[in-house]
């Protein structure tokens, strides 16, 4: 019995990484650069490297459909959101959108790199039937204005899976 327990312990062990949800990487499509979004045990963290920015702030969100295919990046669709109806901003109040993160900066060369952390979705709510994408924008987020808070156009995009 005594030999039994350490097995059966060891089995148990080996089995949890196979139900852990695996951190996922995608190249960007309109700028240079790749996200990994990884699994936390209240949230996501988002690892951001990019290039080929315009230098300054840019705004991120997650969107609601891992579609990339098109220049604009309109078939990823809106922010991922929680509640109708739809609030914008970090900064708001009244906030539901989900799909907001914090700005990232892209230096003189236009590259950037960040990391952000949110508890406002998971992995399976980004990896649900039909993905989702994290979308950079032209300018930046003033986390208040509805709807994108002023981000601009789409110029950088990546499904996730």
């Amino acid at each position: 019995m005594a030999r039994i327990v350490p097995l059966l312990a060891s089995i148990g062990l080996m089995a949890v990484p196979a139900l852990a949800q695996s951190p996922v990487s995608a190249p960007f499509k309109g700028i240079t650069g790749s996200v990994t979004v990884s699994p936390a045990p209240k949230g996501v963290l988002v690892h951001v490297e990019a290039a080929g920015l315009t230098p300054g702030w840019h705004a991120a969100h997650f969107h609601e459909k891992a579609d990339c295919g098109d220049a604009a990046f309109k078939l990823a669709g809106g922010h991922v959101h929680g509640a109708a109806p739809v609030v914008h901003g970090l900064l708001n109040p009244a906030a539901t959108d989900n799909g907001d993160l914090p700005n990232l900066y892209a230096g003189a060369d236009g590259s950037a790199k960040a990391e952000f952390f949110t508890t406002a979705l998971t992995m399976a709510a980004l990896q649900d039937a039909d993905g989702s994408a994290v979308v950079i924008h032209a300018k930046a987020d003033d986390f208040i204005s509805q709807p994108i808070g002023g981000a601009g156009d789409r110029v950088g995009c990546a499904v996730i899976r």
